[in-house]
C-alpha cells in the first residue's frame, strides 16, 4: 500500500502525487492527516482502492469513475459528487448534499447526512445509516436512497422516478411524494445492501415515490405548482 502525507502540503500537491501512484500502476493508496481538506481524492477515473484516515472538506471523491474510497472520518459538503461508478464510504457523518447528482456506483454514510442528500441523482445509490436533513431526494431523477434513521422535512421534493426508503420516522414529505409498503423484494435487496456495508438498520422500511403530480404542467395541479417553485 502506498501512503501519502498530507500535513503541511496543499491539495493540488496532494492531489498530483495520488494521480501519479495510480497512473504508476499502484492500486492501494492511504491518505493520512488529510485535516479537513477540501477536494481530495476528485476525478480518480479508476478502480483504485483510496483510504483517507481522518476527516475531509468539501467535495471529496466527486467527479469519480470506479473509485473504492473509504473516509475514516466525516465529510464536508458535496461528497461523491457526480460520481459515476465505483463506492464512496463515510465512516462519520456527511454535510450538505452529499450523493447530489451521482449517475451510478454507491454512496454510503454510516452516520447522518444533512440537508440535501442525494438531489438530482440521476442513478445509483445512497445510503445513510442515521438521519437525513432537510431536502433529502430533491429532484431526485432516478437511483435510490436508504435512510435506516429518520426523514428530515421536504422529503422527496419534487421527485422524478427516484425512490426514497426510510426505517424511522419522516418529519413531513416534499411536493408530490406519497408513501407506500416495500416490497418484500425491495426489502431483501436493502438488507443485503446495509449487511454488505456493515451498517446496522431497522427491519422495516417505508417507500417514498413520486405521486407524478408534477411531472407535467396541468391547471388542476395549480398550487401544487405554486409550492414547488
Amino acid at each position: 500500500m502506498r501512503t501519502i502525507d498530507c500535513h503541511g502540503r496543499s491539495v493540488r500537491d496532494i492531489n498530483v502525487e495520488l494521480k501519479t501512484a495510480i497512473g504508476s500502476g499502484e492500486r492501494d493508496v492511504r491518505l493520512v492527516n488529510p485535516d479537513a481538506r477540501h477536494n481530495l481524492a476528485v476525478a480518480v477515473l479508476t478502480d483504485a482502492r483510496i483510504t483517507i484516515d481522518g476527516p475531509v472538506g468539501y467535495y471529496c471523491g466527486g467527479m469519480s469513475d470506479g473509485v473504492r474510497l473509504t473516509v475514516r472520518g466525516s465529510a464536508g459538503w458535496g461528497v461523491a459528487e457526480c460520481l459515476l461508478s465505483g463506492e464512496v464510504v463515510v465512516e462519520g457523518n456527511a454535510g450538505n448534499g452529499a450523493a447530489a447528482s451521482i449517475r451510478g456506483g454507491t454512496v454510503v454514510v454510516k452516520g447522518d447526512a444533512a440537508a440535501r442528500a442525494g438531489i438530482a441523482m440521476k442513478g445509483g445509490r445512497l445510503v445513510i445509516g442515521g438521519d437525513c436533513g432537510y431536502m433529502t431526494g430533491f429532484m431526485m431523477q432516478r437511483g435510490r436512497i436508504v435512510v435506516c434513521g429518520n426523514g428530515g422535512p421536504a422529503l422527496a421534493d419534487s421527485m422524478y422516478e427516484g425512490v426514497v426508503f426510510v426505517g424511522g420516522e419522516i418529519a413531513e414529505l416534499g411536493n408530490d411524494a406519497v408513501v407506500s409498503d416495500t416490497t418484500a423484494e425491495e426489502l431483501a435487496e436493502i438488507h443485503a445492501t446495509l449487511e454488505r456495508y456493515g451498517v446496522k438498520g431497522p427491519d422495516a422500511f417505508r417507500k417514498v415515490a413520486s405521486g407524478r403530480k408534477l411531472w407535467n404542467y396541468d391547471t388542476k395541479e395549480r398550487e401544487a405548482w405554486k409550492a414547488a417553485l
